[in-house]
């Protein structure tokens, strides 16, 4: 039976601080100018299915600066003015690539139908490869795959609490990451919170509020290429079962899916779900993973900081999602978001509360010029709590010229809902 020091390779995971907090209170972040760019607004749907391509990569062709679509296929991006001749591209795990001349765009109502992408019959012929030796040769390939020097991403973040159907707690930030060499796996990132804003409402949460602890520093800790943890240690084989279960089509590239579980016998929670190799460059482009059901139960010690006295806390499913992008010939981290349910019940109470905890993070912007590797004091780290750091919703235009993930419309509502508590709190 396979033993780990405790912890070790549960590093990457989303923390949770579950304790009992008072009502803070902050000021107000001033809006960006937004003369110097233009705002269009779309949605993505699967041709043949009509239905939404949730995190498709939507970019400016030719530059870094990006965003994603959100559970309702939906987008919102930013274009700079000298950037309004150029084209915008849609990429999806899954899908063919679509470009369209900016300028031909609307405002709002843009409306894309994105056609799955169907095999080559060169790819389906492939003959098996062992998964194991394509994972050796992948990570092998990591220092000439990704950035060999460092780069400044800007990225956006959103973390999102709801209790059972409603909404209780949204935060959001700009991030500025020192983005480390891949050839330096020793030399972490930094990242520090650009600006941010927050809603709640603490009447809905019984007393007990719940945190994230490390929410944007997190987010890197989940880029596997750079932080292999407990995916790509160098012993994985010892601790999972592979299999090839075919290919799909990324950005118009063929790609490897290889299936994991962890073994029999292994005695803490690790990961089952599926890993996306490019099958030219031998690359990781994506990663689709959760707890594995075999060890779910034992899982709750992991995320759960602190707790009162009292409270059963019960993880129920733990789930995560990362995207690389390739841009002039190198793969860079993307998106990632993370989702998290748990069941909560006071001792000696009949009732229990179900929270679902998302975390996603989307790179809007990739700078190699301009790098600053900004002092250790400014920035964010694993035991802080974004909540605590930034101010409450005020201003609606408060994102200025920032490319952001656009809200699904349930957080729209809620945004607007928890927006009317803080008005009439404040009066």
């Amino acid at each position: 039976m396979k033993t780990i020091p405790e912890r070790k390779y549960f590093r990457v995971m989303i923390l949770l601080l579950l304790i009992m907090h008072p009502l803070w209170s902050a000021g107000q972040l001033a809006p960006q100018d937004t003369l110097r760019t233009m705002s269009f607004q779309g949605t993505v749907l699967d041709k043949w299915t009509r239905e939404p391509v949730v995190f498709a990569n939507v970019y400016i062709v030719g530059t870094n600066i990006g965003t994603v679509t959100n559970a309702d296929g939906g987008f919102m991006i930013k274009v700079p003015r000298r950037y309004l001749n150029r084209k915008l591209g849609i990429t999806c795990l899954g899908y063919k690539n679509m470009e369209f001349p900016i300028h031909s765009l609307n405002p709002v109502g843009n409306r894309f139908e994105m056609e799955p992408a169907p095999i080559p019959i060169r790819e389906v012929m492939i003959v098996q490869s062992d998964p194991v030796k394509l994972i050796r040769e992948a990570i092998d390939k990591i220092p000439e795959n990704y950035s060999s020097e460092p780069v400044m991403m800007t990225s956006f973040y959103r973390e999102t609490i709801m209790k059972n159907r409603t909404y209780v707690a949204v935060a959001e930030a700009v991030l500025e990451t020192y983005k480390a060499s891949y050839k330096r796996l020793a030399e972490g990132d930094r990242v520090r919170i650009y600006k941010g804003r927050k809603s709640e409402d603490l009447r809905r949460l019984d007393t007990v509020l719940l945190k994230f602890q490390g929410g944007p520093y997190t987010a890197f800790l989940l880029d596997v290429a750079k932080n292999n943890g407990n995916l790509l240690m160098p012993d994985f084989e010892d601790y999972y079962n592979y299999s090839l279960a075919g290919n799909i089509e990324v950005d118009d590239r063929p790609a490897y899916v290889i299936e994991f579980d962890q073994k029999d016998g292994i005695n803490f929670p690790l990961y089952k779900g599926k890993m996306f190799i490019d099958m030219d460059t031998h690359a990781f482009v994506g990663m689709e993973f959760s707890v594995s059901p075999k060890m779910i139960e034992h899982a709750t010690p992991y995320f759960i900081v602190r707790k009162p006295a009292g409270m059963k806390i019960e993880v129920q499913d733990a789930n995560y999602l990362m995207r690389y992008r390739l841009i002039d010939n190198t793969w860079y981290f993307s998106y990632v978001r993370a989702e998290l349910r748990i069941r909560s019940r006071w001792r000696k109470k009949l009732f229990s509360s179900r929270y679902t905890i998302v975390s996603e993070m989307a790179v809007t912007d990739i700078d190699p010029e301009n790098v600053v590797r900004f002092r250790m004091r400014e920035t964010t780290r694993l035991n802080d709590v974004l909540e605590d750091q930034v101010a409450d919703f005020e201003d609606p235009d408060f994102w200025g010229e920032y490319n952001v993930i656009k809200p699904d419309e349930s957080i729209e509502e809620a945004i607007e809902k928890l927006g009317r508590i803080l008005r009439r709190r404040a009066d």
